[in-house]
């Protein structure tokens, strides 16, 4: 048996229930893409129901079924989503900071003989334009945050090298643990100032979750293969192989080579592009082209999805490039399920743990999850 569960990473459909307790009422990520660009056609996901979920469709029949997801977890971050499809629904949300307390940084920096630079909230290009050059002086590296529970650092490959840069986030997140701060990331850079360009080479710490459905297949012999940064968000647990990607054609690329290599097994996929560079940077134009792109690839990869296999498409928050602000949208969320030849709408579901629920029938194993099977068997 196989399946694949891909996250497009932040492909938002409207505002959550709840979307004004995060300052996010209004917000609607693919409807407000669609608006901005009246000739984005999007055929293939069309074709899976999408089209049905937001709305707009041309009344023809679907090849799969088809809903929307909201979050029941608190937060709005890639770890929660991701965590929650794996089916661990967090009650208290990760911690969020305008600025890391005293005893956090001091901690860090005594453990790796540094000092930091920054510690405020920021865009990280922005930060990387500002304190760079300061940087290149000292060799001292830049700490920042923003709205999402993470705890960034950024150093220039040429005069931090990447083992140590990756070091201090390794030892960063251990101190981060009791601040239940989600993600330590470090952010390597290159270039001079005024031409800083973040590099490929970002790497996340997390910290580990709560047993999921991962934990139980590998437990149980299922391969469990990760592309993109989903072994990140899962600090590697439950993961038995995992497949880094340096962009969306590069994870797309992957998932193709990978999906042939298996004969057995989940493959749980993340396209990170969507998120990082289009909608952090509200840069409506580039997310649309970025959903061309996977469309027209998602056209090709079909035909090799046979009548066994699962195939869950979904996303894991919203990000709106036409919104306020630059950060994650609380929104509900796609699933699209291509399961035995199942086709029509899977309704309005209370959680992504749904998800799990899903793979654990697939895979016949047991998990006590809080979801219900998007499909029976």
């Amino acid at each position: 048996m196989r399946a694949l569960l891909l996250v497009l990473d932040s492909v938002g459909i409207g505002s959550a229930p709840d979307a004004a307790a995060y300052g996010d009422e209004g917000a609607d990520t693919l409807r407000h893409l669609l608006q901005f660009d009246p000739s984005l056609k999007l055929p293939t996901l069309w074709s899976l129901g999408l089209g049905h979920v937001v709305n707009r469709t041309t009344g023809n029949g679907v090849a799969a079924s088809y809903g929307q997801m909201r979050e029941q977890s608190a937060g709005k971050d890639s770890t929660t989503g991701h965590w929650e499809l794996a089916g661990v629904v967090l009650k208290e949300p990760f911690a969020v900071f305008d600025q890391f307390p005293p005893d956090l940084v001091t901690a860090i920096e005594s453990e790796a003989g540094v000092r930091f630079l920054g510690n405020y909230p920021a865009s990280g290009t922005q930060i990387i334009a500002d304190l760079g050059p300061l940087h290149l002086r000292t060799r001292q590296p830049i700490l920042y945050t923003s709205a999402d529970s993470v705890l960034q650092i950024a150093a220039h490959e040429d005069y931090l090298p990447l083992d140590e840069l990756y070091e201090i986030c390794r030892i960063a997140r251990r101190h981060a643990d009791p601040y239940r701060i989600g993600r330590v990331i470090a952010r390597p850079f290159i270039g001079e100032p005024g031409r800083f360009v973040r590099t490929d080479h970002r790497h996340d710490f997390s910290m580990r979750p709560p047993p999921t459905v991962l934990n139980v297949l590998a437990e149980d012999g299922c391969p469990v293969k990760s592309i993109g940064k989903t072994f990140d968000l899962f600090a590697g647990e439950g993961i038995t192989e995992a497949h880094p990607t340096v962009s969306n054609a590069d994870g797309m690329h992957q998932i193709e080579e990978v999906w042939a290599q298996t004969d057995d097994g989940l493959i749980f996929a993340n396209l990170v592009d969507f998120d990082t560079m289009y909608g952090h940077r509200r840069d409506p134009a580039g997310y649309a082209a970025a959903l061309r792109q996977f469309d027209n690839w998602l056209a090709t990869f079909l035909p090799q999805v046979g009548d066994d296999d699962l195939l869950i498409i979904t996303a894991d928050h919203g990000n709106d490039p036409t919104f306020r602000g630059t950060d994650h949208t609380r929104e509900q969320v796609p699933v699209l399920l291509k399961c035995g030849g199942r086709t029509g709408s899977l309704g309005s579901r209370p959680t992504f743990a749904d998800v799990a629920a899903t793979l654990a029938q697939h895979f016949e194993c047991g998990w006590p999850s809080a979801g219900q099977p998007l499909c029976s068997k």
